[in-house]
């Protein structure tokens, strides 16, 4: 059987919102389609999907339905749960790329199943579906000072961030991709920095 894997990417729609921090799974989402070679249709879930396969051109790689949600982050469970319904998908075969507080920025961490560190999207996804899916964890740091976290998060990367931003983007791509290619404790081994 070949059934698919469900990789969303987690961010906010709309151009204001494009380049901020809390975006960065809607990026790396962007560059996981490239790969595929498509184009992101709309879903009657409330998201936009690309279905393909990742890995070698031509070498059959796993099925994937590449995802944005469509509503904003702190209600992403309902267009995650839908897709995951309308495609078959178990929660063993879903992996989130979000923004991660806790790590410092471009580190990323992958695991499956945990709490949700308060990203209100994967408390969202975590109350559809319980917590026991996939996770890439794209560190984007903590606010300088007294910032408030969620000011933090919907501000756009700093120029000096900005910098580095497409080679951590592509990592947390490839990341996500190893997971689904060459299991967790591979891809953990290779990418968790």
């Amino acid at each position: 059987m070949d059934e698919p894997w469900l990789i969303v990417g987690l961010g906010n729609p709309g151009p204001q919102y494009a380049g901020n921090r809390h975006n960065v799974g809607f990026m790396t989402a962007d560059l996981l389609a490239d790969r595929v070679g498509g184009t992101f249709k709309t879903h009657k879930s409330r998201a936009m999907v690309l279905e393909g396969r990742l890995g070698p051109p031509g070498g059959g790689g796993p099925r994937v339905v590449i995802a944005k949600p469509m509503s904003f982050m702190n209600v992403s469970g309902g267009p995650v749960t839908a897709l995951s319904t309308f495609y078959r998908v178990p929660p063993e075969r879903l992996v989130v790329v979000h923004d991660e507080l806790d790590i410092g920025y471009g580190v990323l961490r992958l695991k499956r199943g945990g709490g949700d560190n308060g990203h209100n999207g994967l408390k969202s996804i975590t109350a559809s579906l319980g917590r026991d899916y996939f996770r890439v964890r794209f560190g984007v740091g903590r606010p300088p000072g007294r910032m408030d976290v969620a000011t933090f998060v919907l501000r756009d990367f700093s120029s000096t961030e900005r910098k580095e931003l497409d080679y951590f983007v592509d990592r947390a791509a490839d990341a996500a991709e190893a997971l689904v290619t060459q299991g967790l404790e591979r891809a953990q081994s290779a990418y968790n920095g």
